[in-house]
Order: C-alpha cells, then sequence, then structure tokens
C-alpha cells in the first residue's frame, strides 16, 4: 500500500510541477545601458512597485559603469529568464552577451523594449567598433519591427490611438488622453509589413510617428512589444506605467 501511495505522490509531482512553473508570472531581466534617460533609476523602480506586487520575480542587469559595454551576468541570467526587459543605447557587447540575447528570441521568448532599445546595438556611423565586440545593425527592423532614423525636437508628444488598436490588451485601463511623451519624437516609419501599430505620437508641424506597437520574431514568433516613450518624466504618468505593465503581460501571453 505504502508503495503505490509513494508512485501516485511521485506522478502527482511529475504532473503538478510544471503546471506550477506554468502559473508563475514570470522572470523578467531587466538589461539597462543608456546614458540619457536615467533608465537605470527609473526601470528598478517600476519593476519594485509595479512588477513585483504582481509576483515577477526580477533582475537587473545594468551596465559596469567602467565598462559601458560589458552587462555582468546578463548570460547567467537569461538563461532562466521568461522575458527579457530592454533598455540599451548603441552598445556593443561581447559576443557570449550578444549571443545570449539571441539565443533568448531564438527560443521564442519574448521581449520589450522602450525608448533607446530601437538603437540598441547600433554604434554611431564614425564610431570605431572594437573588434573583441559584436553589434547587431538590423535589430531595430528584424526584432522590433521599426527603422528609427532620428527624433523630432524636444516638443510634449501629443498621444493618440493607431487605427484598429482599439481593442488591444495592451491598451486595456490605459488613458490614453492622459499619456503624454517627453523628450522629443523619435522618427520610426516605416514600421515592418508584420508590425502592429497601437500609439501615434505627434509634434507640431511634423507628420505623426507610430510610438508603440506589437512585432514576431524568428521561427518561434517570440512576442515584442516596444515603445519609444521611456523618457524619465514618462515614469511620473500612471497612464504610461500601466502600458508597460500590460505590454509584459501581453508578451508573456498570460
Amino acid at each position: 500500500m505504502k508503495k503505490h501511495l509513494l508512485i501516485l505522490a511521485a506522478l502527482l509531482l511529475v504532473v503538478l510541477l510544471p503546471m506550477t512553473r506554468a502559473a508563475e508570472p514570470g522572470r523578467i531581466v531587466f538589461m539597462i545601458g543608456e546614458d540619457e534617460y536615467h533608465t537605470w533609476e527609473t526601470l528598478p523602480d517600476f519593476a519594485e512597485k509595479d512588477l513585483k506586487p504582481l509576483g515577477y520575480r526580477v533582475t537587473i542587469i545594468k551596465a559596469d559603469a567602467a565598462d559601458r559595454n560589458n552587462f555582468p551576468g546578463l548570460v547567467a541570467a537569461l538563461r532562466d529568464a521568461d522575458l527579457l526587459f530592454l533598455s540599451v543605447r548603441r552598445r556593443t557587447l561581447p559576443k557570449d552577451q550578444l549571443d545570449a540575447v539571441r539565443a533568448h528570441l531564438a527560443a521564442g521568448k519574448p521581449l520589450v523594449g522602450i525608448r533607446t532599445a530601437s538603437h540598441a546595438f547600433s554604434p554611431l556611423r564614425d564610431q570605431p567598433l572594437d573588434p573583441k565586440l559584436v553589434a547587431w545593425l538590423e535589430f531595430d527592423p528584424e526584432v522590433l519591427g521599426g527603422h528609427y532614423s532620428d527624433h523630432y525636437g524636444n516638443a510634449p508628444v501629443t498621444v493618440t490611438l493607431a487605427s484598429g488598436a482599439e481593442t488591444h490588451s495592451i491598451l486595456k485601463g490605459v488613458p490614453v488622453n492622459k499619456l503624454i511623451g517627453h523628450g522629443g519624437l523619435y522618427k520610426n516609419t516605416p514600421l515592418e509589413k508584420t508590425a502592429t501599430p497601437l500609439l501615434l505620437g505627434t509634434i507640431l508641424g511634423h507628420p505623426s510617428e507610430p510610438i508603440a506597437w506589437t512585432h514576431r520574431y524568428g521561427q518561434k514568433q517570440a512576442r515584442v512589444f516596444y515603445t519609444s516613450l521611456g523618457h524619465w518624466d514618462d515614469f511620473a504618468n500612471r497612464s504610461f506605467r500601466i502600458l508597460l505593465v500590460n505590454g509584459v503581460t501581453w508578451a508573456l501571453n498570460k
């Protein structure tokens, strides 16, 4: 009788452990390496106040203060990550670190990117590339589905819904009329045909630009959400923080 009970208990563990793992909200790795928008402060605060209360397990990986192109701990952190949250600007990485990012996406695991993630791994044209480091010049169109080229000024950005986006889950509970972009409007057009625009941004005297959209990457169709919002003042807006939480939830397919 005891033997049968032990066998039954073992079978239950085999069945229930994967179910328990699947029920976890997710493990999120934040990769932060930029010098303009203070996301080394705003994103850990966002993770602490908005994601951890929902049960998400968070690991913060920042660029080495002494070596801006090195992200200590990234390779190990991505092995168990369910989602990569990216805020990086023009960094070229050691091959093993960029390979870890590529492997995460190739496995069909999701990514959320904000602001400078559109040129995360692209050095400036006149910036010499260290032969020990690796760039990913096509990351924006291939992974995010955009074509960042520059930005318009520093005027406040008026935000409106993209056509057909009204019922998208990322916008659920987001008062779009209360969203205001800061730090200038990114030029992201044209989006890839496979991208789905959610929000448009406009500043006076210039055409509208997509500022939030979804995309799929690779053979396993990894879910990707990107927004060019992400200035430190954006994080003071509750609507923006809800947008980011929803983007994480959608990307994880929860």
